[in-house]
């Protein structure tokens, strides 16, 4: 009966009237709460995260985490880092609140208004595993747009590590003490970021400009950048001894996709972070520490390994030959496109070991060897021409790519070509 209200509500817009607010959404996902539609829409009302629909797929997430565990190395995880994003919690509601919350063995407390005014710890009798602990990491825009849902959590992880349950069905507790015990200050700290006001790990900066030697150098950064602990008592106060029991800890990453319309090879933010924890927790624990991704706009919440999403992505954009036309047909913007992604392969060459190289002898007939090709980008951009070229040679420079003699003789003509071309030599 309220159909009406869209057009309606348009021209009352027009007009420059009140249109009443409503949260937008999807009707499956966020209910009843998003109709009748036409009303003017915010993205979310952050003291309802997780919806009810996201705290029942994190929690669906959580249990495949720790089920995907059991079956690999036949215990629990001690210890798994979410990633704690600002888009991704607005898009879906709060998804990775759900996983963290599962994780701890919690649940959201509503007042009659609906809104979350606490997480509780469920009685661990209850909960169908031991409370892992969590190494919550948070990007800048989750940081400084979910204030409130920070000190929830920090709230909860303050509860979990006072409660007086045994160490081997809680974790949190376990670790708690032990740096109690070193007489750290603030042992239940477990949300980690970049410094106040400041954003991003910095490893991408490194990656681009070629300036690391090593892996450790790439973790050691991440580290460093992120290493400042967020609550209700922390503003951004470096906990270096915390960060570092929870990295030695850390057995599993997980993390959450949340578009279609990009993924883990085409933004430099998705190595730079959470391929930077990951080196980070292998460097500290001194062993293999899988990630798993999670597709949150589909209805599957099969968490996926991260070697695997890779390698589909590549098939299926870098080496697709039609995403390889399409891109170069675009002129510049085109090559940068693929200019950025031949560093993204090096990010994620330094920070998880990935190393295949079939991509980089694809990528190579694709865009250098290719005449016809080679050519189109290199009058469209010759910058971004030169970095494809100069990031092959410096993944087989890097000991990431195990290319024939012949190709590399033929890049690094190539690239010495681009140099005059960038000079303002003309090559014919």
């Amino acid at each position: 009966m309220q159909s009406t209200d869209e057009l309606t509500n348009l021209l009352r817009g027009l007009n420059g009237e009140y249109i009443p607010p409503a949260p937008g959404g999807d009707l499956l996902r966020d209910g009843a709460g998003v109709l009748p539609t036409g009303r003017n829409i915010h993205a979310l009302d952050p003291y309802r995260m997780p919806s009810a629909g996201a705290y029942e797929r994190g929690r669906e997430i959580g249990k495949q985490i720790i089920q995907q565990h059991l079956q690999e190395h036949g215990t629990y995880p001690e210890t798994v880092a979410v990633l704690l994003w600002g888009l991704d919690a607005i898009k879906t509601k709060g998804e990775s609140l759900g996983i963290l919350l599962e994780l701890v063995g919690a649940e959201p407390v509503k007042e009659g208004t609906g809104r979350i005014v606490r997480y509780e710890l469920k009685p661990v009798s209850e909960v169908e595993h031991p409370r892992i602990d969590v190494l919550g990491n948070l990007s800048g825009i989750f940081r400084d747009t979910f204030v409130n849902i920070i000190e929830l959590l920090d709230d909860l992880f303050q509860r979990a590590a006072d409660a007086e349950e045994p160490e081997e069905e809680n974790f949190i507790r376990k670790h708690a003490l032990a740096l109690k015990s070193q007489g750290v200050e603030n042992v239940a700290a477990r949300l980690f970021s970049n410094p106040a006001g400041d954003f991003g790990s910095l490893v991408n900066d490194q990656v681009v400009d070629g300036n690391w030697e090593s892996r450790d150098e790439l973790a050691n950064t991440w580290e460093s950048r992120n290493v400042f602990s967020y609550g209700k008592q922390d503003k951004g106060q470096a906990r270096p001894q915390v960060l570092k029991q929870l990295l030695q800890t850390s057995d599993r990453i997980v993390q959450e996709i949340d578009s279609v319309e990009y993924g883990l090879t085409d933004i430099q933010e998705y190595y730079a972070n959470t391929g930077g924890l990951k080196q980070a927790a292998e460097k500290q624990g001194g062993k293999k520490v899988t990630a798993s991704f999670v597709e949150s706009f589909s209805k599957d919440t099969t968490p996926r390994n991260l070697d695997d999403l890779l390698r589909m992505e590549y098939r299926t954009k870098l080496l697709n030959p039609k995403w390889a036309d399409a891109m170069a047909n675009q002129g510049s913007g085109g090559a940068y496109e693929i200019s950025q992604r031949m560093t993204a392969l090096i990010g994620w060459g330094g920070t998880v070991d990935f190393t295949d190289d079939w991509v980089y002898d694809q990528a190579a007939d694709t865009y250098a060897l290719d005449v016809e090709m080679a050519k189109k980008l290199c009058q469209a951009n010759p910058e971004a021409f030169r970095n494809i070229v100069g990031r092959m040679l410096e993944a087989h420079g890097r000991g990431f790519w195990q290319a024939s003699e012949e190709k590399l003789q033929q890049l690094r003509d190539l690239y010495d070509l681009t140099d005059e071309e960038l000079e303002g030599v003309t090559v014919e």
